[in-house]
């Protein structure tokens, strides 16, 4: 099987001669055939490798009009004339204009050197401009640096002042009132807090060492879930999924938690009349033949960190500059451009990458690769006392309507030994709960969903089944579990995100105990 070639051949005529001959190079050519300058305009936006025109001269629309369109357009697209008889000013003229060769279709014997030689130049081109522009990006990072030092070093004069206050009043505890001593722990935390975002922004600017250690990425992901809940607002459902089967990275926390706060604003942004955010971790192997190279990055295991959401996405244009410091799609002061940069510099020294696709109206995907970690960088944990046997063999039902919350939890509890029973929404549940002959014991139950509450369907499942117990889970505010009466039934809850143990300790906890039957309301 020969290689594609994709053509764009200019001319009314001649068509056959050229393929042939393309396909005794081992070319396999796939061609559109135009005549006039907008067919050629339309089609400069789709990917071709090569443009075939089949005259230089006269009053037609050939290679020289050809020309002034490609050129005009920015596409590196080479043209070579294919002409059957031409005036000898008229191939100078057109090579002039920028023709990448010209021969007559009685001689064709040098077409497929050609075709080679221009492909070959249009790799090289590319990979020279993707150089200048790294080049060109370089230097603005190093630019941000020698600005970001001196703005740095006053702000953490600042901060040192302000810390160095608060832990002085906060050593005379006995003579502060606990309000008092509650604010200057949050003025101290906030001083911190800024702290570590100068020291991130010379982290990226000056290449300086990351202070990174073994962690695991699921447990980083549910810490600061609570605070991207405040950060995002109550408009916005977040989901979390920390699903990586491995997740040990070797990373610095705070950075790292930094980059996905950054990432989470931007999805915040794009979504200004609210909109779903989903969170999640995964395992994946990288290839060297392709997806590792088109990264950046080493092939190998990695763990991957995505952030996605429903919000208005993005335009190619807008995707190319992402990267670049101080750009910014927002409005003045509401954005400084050096979120993504800082992002990018952070992953990139961490030995990952980043990469983000989006489509206007469709929404937006971040994803960051961290290498995995052996399990041997761990630090060791002292051994935890030897704790009950957290898994069990009852049959449970499981009502969750977001489907990939559902399947981490179907995977969690039939691993460690429960039978369960799924469904999407509170019909679907009772018809689960009439037709199965096995005793439920426990049904796990999301507190709102689409069409029936959680509260709702447990008054009408424990008419069908009285004995049944019942686990609310939920990542609403508590205005929404108080709003469906969970708080004041006294029913057991668990709180989303939370990690796959929590989970089985208390399912059992609720199992075993005897006063935590499904609430009558």
């Amino acid at each position: 099987m020969g290689s594609p070639l994709r053509i764009i051949f200019i001319g009314e005529s001649g068509v056959d001669t050229i393929l042939a001959e393309l396909r005794r190079g081992q070319f396999e050519p796939v061609y559109e055939q135009v005549s006039q300058g907008p067919q050629l305009t339309e089609l400069l936006s789709g990917n071709w490798d090569l443009a075939i025109a089949e005259s230089v001269g006269g009053s037609g629309f050939g290679a020289l009009q050809a020309l002034s369109i490609i050129q005009e357009s920015g596409v590196d697209l080479p043209l070579i004339a294919v002409t059957t008889k031409s005036r000898q000013e008229d191939v100078i003229a057109v090579l002039k204009s920028g023709a990448a060769d010209h021969m007559t279709r009685r001689n064709l014997m040098r077409l497929n050197a050609a075709v080679e030689r221009e492909l070959r130049a249009v790799r090289l081109r590319r990979e020279r401009n993707r150089l200048e522009e790294q080049f060109r990006q370089a230097q603005k990072m190093e630019a941000v640096g020698r600005l970001a030092g001196g703005v740095a070093h006053d702000f953490n004069n600042l901060l040192t002042v302000i810390t160095g206050y608060s832990d002085l009043l906060l050593s005379r505890r006995d003579l502060l009132r606990e309000s008092q001593c509650t604010a200057l722990e949050e003025i101290r935390r906030s001083a911190e807090r800024g702290g570590a975002l100068t020291n991130q922004l010379l982290t990226f600017s000056r290449r300086q060492p990351l202070q990174t250690h073994a962690i695991h990425l699921n447990e980083l992901v549910l810490q600061i879930q609570k605070l991207l809940r405040r950060l995002v607002g109550e408009d916005i459902e977040i989901v979390t999924l920390p699903a990586a089967g491995q997740d040990i990275v070797e990373a610095d926390t705070g950075r790292l938690e930094q980059v996905v706060l950054n990432l989470v604003v931007n999805a915040r942004d794009a979504m200004p009349d609210g909109g779903k955010l989903t969170i999640e971790t995964a395992t994946v192997h990288l290839s060297d033949d392709f997806s590792a190279k088109q990264l950046g990055v080493q092939p190998g295991a990695y763990v991957t960190l995505s952030i996605l959401d429903t919000g208005i996405g993005m335009s190619q244009e807008t995707q190319t500059h992402l990267f670049e410091p101080f750009f910014t799609t927002k409005g003045p002061g509401r954005g400084t451009g050096l979120g993504l940069a800082t992002a990018y510099g952070i992953i990139r020294q961490s030995g990952g990458a980043i990469r983000i696709s989006s489509e206007q109206g469709q929404g937006t995907t971040a994803r960051i690769y961290l290498p995995l970690a052996s399990r041997g960088k761990l630090e060791p944990r002292p051994e935890p006392a030897r704790q009950q046997q957290i898994g069990g063999a009852e049959t449970l039902l499981l009502v969750e309507d977001e489907a990939r919350v559902r399947k981490l939890l179907l995977d969690i509890l039939k691993t460690h030994g429960y039978n369960v029973l799924e469904a999407t929404r509170g019909e679907e549940a009772l018809r689960v709960c009439l037709s199965s002959e096995q005793e439920i014991k426990l049904a796990i139950v999301d507190v709102v969903m689409p069409e029936m509450s959680g509260p709702d369907l447990v008054r009408q499942l424990t008419r069908l089944k009285p004995d049944v117990r019942v686990l609310y889970i939920s990542g609403y505010t508590d205005e929404a579990l108080l709003h469906h009466g969970i708080q004041r039934s006294g029913a057991a809850f668990l709180e989303k995100p939370f990690l796959p143990e929590a989970l089985l300790r208390r399912v059992r906890e609720v199992l075993d105990s005897r006063s935590n039957s499904a609430p009558q309301n």
